[in-house]
């Protein structure tokens, strides 16, 4: 399929489509603000001509999975090149890079491209970014000064049998003034100001995913799937709330888990499959469990009362409540997705970017179009009206989905 590249250097049209686009919101860190793969934003464009395609701009950032964060008109990601991370701060709207921060870090390639995992955190004017080797910054959104920094060793403080075999790759979180990271057997939290830490769990295998903010009662509480199991804490404390065993091939956790209503689905691949359990007893209760979705690395999205998740060779639609398959299709293969104003935003394995109706009935795709090659298995965000990709080897591209001016 043949791609249009429109680069829109108006003042007058870049204000228009501002104007237009003014019910969107930013997309600051994994997952989006709500950290359940759920954008709020309506009212962009699927339209497309079946020709030609909306592309603002690209950019070249180096390998890695790093998704995207945006802010107060910025994008925020990060690449490895030639032995080194770099750190981009891009205008949202037109690609321009505002500003890079690089430092020494290891490719770290093992079967497949290498390059850091974990995605951007914006709060307050800052930036936080994690690497695959474990360092962890905190920059400056405007100029990309360094605030603080840290650096966790890749296997660290280390204990027992604990190996990560692919380092680092949860995404920070930042709620009020702290920050939560997927360090040790059940995450650390620090003071997002300095670094400081505030409270740590024993060394272990932190696994791939990021924290998951939930409600346990009245107060505060995240989800750290680690290497062997979920476990509940205290987001205040680090107190263990509860633990579910969850054993993988490779220890090979990476997929969020899910939670909604006192409610958790967890799922992975290499023939393990998915599960929801009860979190409002001690210890949870097992509701259901099957291998319907199997999720090797992008996270599961709920969507009115249905899980859309990826298996190594399909797209799945399963029944929360029950588990039962719905629908699956196979031309996406290892992809991942979004939800936005009743519509799935996929990106398929292979760069082809979908969007189709978030309907449990059956896969109904409204508009699609091949946007990158190589291998993608990134998941695409929404934001004011622009739609972010990028592929392992690096390149990033934007897609103007704003409604056009009348």
């Amino acid at each position: 399929m043949k791609l249009r590249v429109s680069f829109i250097l108006a003042s007058g049209l870049l204000a228009q489509h501002a104007r237009a686009a003014e019910g969107g919101s930013d997309w600051p860190c994994w997952r989006g603000p709500e950290r359940n793969g759920v954008s709020r934003e309506a009212g962009w464009s699927c339209q497309w001509d079946t020709n030609s395609l909306p592309v603002l701009w690209r950019a070249s950032v180096g390998k890695g999975f790093s998704s995207l964060a945006v802010a107060e008109g910025r994008a925020f990601t990060l690449g490895n090149a030639d032995g080194a991370d770099t750190v981009f701060g891009f205008d949202a709207s037109t690609g321009r890079v505002l500003w890079r921060h690089t430092y020494p870090c290891e490719l770290q390639p093992l079967s497949y491209e290498g390059g850091p995992g974990a995605t951007p955190a914006v709060d307050e004017g800052r930036v936080f970014t994690f690497s695959k080797d474990g360092h962890l910054f905190c920059l400056d959104a405007q100029t990309g000064r360094v605030v603080w920094q840290k650096k966790f060793e890749p296997w660290p403080w280390l204990e027992g049998d604990w190996k990560n075999t692919w380092r680092y790759a949860g995404s920070p979180l930042i709620v009020g003034a702290r920050l939560y990271m997927s360090l040790g057997q059940a995450g650390m939290a620090l003071d997002k100001k300095d670094g400081s830490v505030l409270w740590q769990s024993p060394a272990g295998h932190p696994g791939y995913s990021s924290p998951v903010p939930f409600r346990a009662g009245a107060a505060e509480a995240l989800a750290f799937f680690s290497g062997h199991a979920v476990i509940g804490v205290e987001a205040a404390t680090g107190k263990r709330l509860w633990e579910v065993p969850w054993r993988t091939e490779w220890d090979l956790n990476a997929a969020d888990p899910v939670i909604s209503d006192g409610r958790m689905f967890v799922s992975s691949g290499n023939g393990v499959g998915c599960a929801l359990y009860d979190i409002t007893v001690n210890p949870p209760r097992e509701l259901w469990r099957n291998k319907n979705i199997r999720t090797q690395m992008n996270s599961s999205v709920l969507w009115q009362g249905h899980v859309y998740g990826f298996n190594d060779t399909d797209l799945t639609c399963v029944e929360w409540a029950s588990g039962a398959k719905k629908w699956s299709e196979s031309t996406l293969r290892r992809g991942s997705l979004i939800v936005a104003d009743n519509k799935l935003l996929l990106l398929s394995e292979k760069g082809r970017f979908v969007v189709a109706e978030a309907a449990a009935e059956a896969y109904r795709p409204l508009a699609q179009a091949q946007v990158l090659t190589g291998r993608c298995w990134t998941a695409p965000v929404l934001s004011h009206g622009l739609i972010y990709a990028r592929n392992a080897a690096g390149e990033v591209v934007c897609l103007d989905a704003r409604p056009k001016p009348r």
